[in-house]
């Protein structure tokens, strides 16, 4: 399923739908959804659609909302578990939402819609959302949660306050002992900014000191005592505050039932509601379905292409006829109008609504498709190979309740023998009794169904006025794949059209084509030209040119040197001046007075051009072995 999902882009649809959704159990239903094969079922989710829909149109989107947080409050909850003020918070307002979508509900059972009687199955727990809402505020528990609770707070706020008005009474009356002219709070008690040399005029305890150590941050006695008593206060509050709370938990967990009811039925709306959306925006109707093997299509239209440039299909199979060969141009629109019919049949029966006017789809037991090249590099299979492979399977699946589309069938190969298998793919399918498409472009093909009962021809039409493909099927009619019109089209001359028609259906065929292109083929002038590499001089004439002491003029400075090395491959010598080694290109060089002319047959040119350390370690190496090395310059 998940492969023809894929081919089909029904993942797409999917997509599309579960973006809709809200709760996480309406996506994960989306994800996981397959075709119904009960009947009952099937028409049951079928008029849940046409209801969502009508109950959006008629009253607008529904106040629902994500629970998933609240499936793990009412878990905590139902163990015995204290819950916080945030998550009785949370159940607040999923109540809140509850009941929002009562009412939503309930103007929908007023216009008969009958998704609105699921208002009866939702409780609100209006006593438990007002419990809460009294108790719980921005996030904690409120001041009036209880009697006790308030008062604990205001005697806990006026003993704040005796303190404060200690520590600065105390301030006051020993202001040339203070360090600063406020009190402040360190680990959580008022202190008073004392200097260190005062420390024992101050009655009380060092809590804090300066960073320096000059200033001592001290807790008076008389400000103390209240803070002793703070502490009590703050004990009390703190019980009362888990006594509400805990309450407050039990009640959650006496209501845990509703709620586990409440959560379901919001992720079922959610699902259904989610249907309604999308057949909103695909504008799409409510199918007809049937089990007697037919498939009406009006207006038909793939849901994921632009409307702007879809053209509608008109589609009908069924009855005597099981089969459908459909033939014509290259981008004709055959492969997107199987695709067209399977997409809308397979949308149909997983409960959706479909892009076409009107629909009268049958239940199949199989969706099984083969299209695109299949190619895998990895399983080293060749698109004709993949393609056998993938249709093997089908014929192993297919049954007569069964619906199939195989595109280019035969393709890949050579035209005879693949002609020759899609013949034999077609038999088989047709003795199994199931509904299919094919499409192709070989003529036997056709043959094959003009003369064979439960098949029929169909065509892609094509403008061959505008060379255009119109994108209409018709059916009962072969079609031509009107290759040679395009060719013409794009400028292949009449020449080689005529040879083209010659070779593929005699020379009587020509008679039936007027190719309106008589120009020949324009002499080739684009590309760019080919720079060959030049070859080189031959380097043995130019190496035998200076020899290793020659003297010779170097220009332009007409300085005199003496060769070091003969010229190399790339036409350059070395040289030796005065005062340095030259590597010089040897046309720049002139032979002044030639090496045989100035040195005996076996002279030692080392003495002119290596330097005495080379020399000896040369004279050492030929006298015994020695790890002293040679410098080139």
């Amino acid at each position: 399923m998940d492969q023809t999902e894929r081919m089909l882009e029904f993942d797409k649809i999917k997509e599309m739908w579960s973006a809709l959704a809200l709760t996480d159990a309406a996506k994960e239903k989306i994800s996981n959804m397959t075709f119904y094969l009960s009947e009952g079922e099937l028409r049951k989710e079928l008029c849940d659609t046409t209801d969502a829909r009508k109950l959006i149109e008629g009253i607008g989107s529904p106040p629902l909302q994500n629970v998933e947080e609240i499936k793990e409050i009412t878990l905590a909850a139902d163990k015995g578990e204290c819950l916080t003020p945030y998550q009785l918070e949370r159940v607040e307002k999923v109540l809140a939402a509850v009941k929002r979508l009562k009412d939503y509900l309930c103007r929908g059972k007023s216009q008969g819609n009958r998704l609105g009687f699921y208002e009866e199955n939702l409780d609100a727990l209006e006593g438990l959302k007002e419990e809460i809402g009294n108790q719980i505020r921005n996030g904690e528990v409120d001041d009036y949660a209880s009697k006790e609770l308030s008062q604990i707070r205001s005697r806990i706020v006026r003993c704040e306050e005796q303190m404060k008005q200690k520590a600065e009474q105390i301030m006051r009356s020993n202001k040339e002992c203070m360090a600063d002219s406020y009190c402040t709070l360190r680990n959580g008690r008022i202190c008073i900014p004392v200097k260190k040399e005062y420390k024992f005029k101050i009655s009380g305890s060092v809590i804090d000191k300066s960073s320096t150590g000059n200033t001592l941050f001290i807790e008076p006695s008389g400000v103390a005592r209240y803070y002793e008593e703070l502490q009590l206060l703050k004990i009390g509050e703190e019980n009362e505050v888990c006594r509400i709370l805990y309450t407050l938990s039990a009640s959650v967990a006496d209501a845990c039932e509703p709620l586990k009811q409440n959560i379901g039925m919001i992720e079922k709306l959610d699902f259904i509601l989610s249907k309604g959306k999308l057949s909103i925006d695909l504008d799409a109707s409510e199918p007809s379905v049937n089990t007697e093997r037919r498939i009406v299509l009006k207006d038909a239209r793939h849901p994921l292409m632009d409307r702007s440039v879809n053209v509608p299909l008109c589609f009908e199979i069924g009855g005597s006829v099981h089969g459908i060969i459909i033939t014509g141009p290259n981008t004709g629109g055959k492969t997107v109008a199987i695709k067209t019919v399977m997409l809308n049949c397979m949308m149909a029966q997983c409960g959706l609504h479909v892009a076409c006017r009107e629909a009268d789809i049958c239940m199949n037991s199989s969706y099984l498709c083969d299209i695109g090249d299949g190619q895998s590099l990895s399983e080293n299979l060749s698109t004709f190979s993949a393609h056998i492979k993938n249709v093997l399977e089908i014929l192993k699946e297919v049954n007569r309740d069964s619906f199939v589309i195989m595109d280019e069938l035969g393709s890949g190969t050579d035209p005879a023998e693949g002609m020759g298998i899609a013949v034999a793919i077609l038999e088989e399918l047709r003795k199994s009794g199931c509904l299919f498409l094919a499409t192709t472009h070989y003529p036997e093909v056709k043959d094959y169904a003009d003369r064979t009962r439960e098949i029929i021809n169909a065509r892609m039409t094509f403008d061959k006025t505008t060379l255009m493909p119109t994108y209409q099927m018709v059916i009962g009619e072969a079609g031509e794949s009107c290759a040679f019109y395009i060719a013409d089209s794009l400028g292949m001359p009449a020449e080689m059209l005529q040879t083209a028609v010659r070779a593929a259906y005699g020379e009587s065929a020509l008679e039936r084509y007027r190719f309106r292109n008589e120009n020949t083929l324009a002499a080739n002038s684009g590309g760019g030209r080919i720079s060959k590499l030049k070859k080189p001089k031959n380097t043995d004439t130019l190496s035998r040119k200076y020899s290793r002491g020659d003297s010779v003029m170097v220009y332009p400075d007409q300085r005199i040197g003496i060769v070091c090395e003969p010229i190399n491959e790339k036409g350059v010598l070395r040289v030796q001046l005065p005062d340095k080694k030259i590597w010089i290109n040897h046309k720049r060089v002139k032979l002044h007075v030639a090496a045989s002319e100035l040195y005996p047959e076996d002279y030692d040119f080392s003495i002119i051009f290596d330097t005495v350390e080379n020399r000896k370690a040369r004279h050492e190496m030929e006298r015994k072995y020695t790890d002293k090395t040679i410098e080139h310059e």
